[in-house]
Formats: structure tokens, C-alpha cells, sequence
């Protein structure tokens, strides 16, 4: 199964993007989990307490709620990443 095939299956709106060597993306935060995968290249994600350096061929699974910027490496970086789904609430309800 290729990866964005095998990423489908645990994650909804899945999508692919690229950046250049030394792109940045200032501080943010996401209401969801994100699952990354990393193609090709490499990037390092900055959070308040560490440093999390994904090269390609790793899978980076990043909390809701956790506060993160990010750099591009130096030979720029191929991704896709989607949103974990979370299992159904026991009374129907989709939000927590």
C-alpha cells in the first residue's frame, strides 16, 4: 500500500504539500492530531520543549493543542499529513 493510501486509513483530509529549503512557519496551534509523513527532504518541528527533526520515510503524529512552528531542511521537504480520527463518543456526539 502506498502511503497516502496506508495514511487514509487513519486519518481524514489528507493532502500533500512541499516547501523550499529553509521555508518557515511561524508558531500555531491545531484543534486536531495531525499525522505527518514526510516524502522527501526533512523538516524540524519547533514546540515549547523540544525539537522533533523528521527526515524522509518518518511518521510524526503531533497531539491537538500542541503549540509548534516549524523549519524546512536543507534540501527542502515533500508531506502529506491529515487529521486523526477519533473514535466515536458511546452517546453519538462528535464533539468532546
Amino acid at each position: 500500500m502506498d502511503p497516502e493510501s496506508r495514511l487514509r486509513t487513519e486519518a481524514d483530509d489528507v493532502h500533500g504539500w512541499a516547501n523550499d529549503p529553509g521555508d518557515r512557519y511561524d508558531r500555531q496551534v491545531h484543534a486536531y492530531t495531525k499525522i505527518l509523513l514526510c516524502l522527501s527532504g526533512s523538516i524540524d518541528f519547533l514546540l515549547d520543549d523540544r525539537t522533533i527533526h523528521v527526515d524522509a520515510g518518518d511518521r510524526m503524529v503531533l497531539p491537538a493543542g500542541t503549540r509548534h512552528a516549524a523549519v524546512v531542511g536543507p534540501a527542502g521537504c515533500s508531506c502529506i499529513e491529515g487529521k486523526a480520527r477519533t473514535p466515536p463518543r458511546a452517546d453519538g456526539e462528535t464533539e468532546w
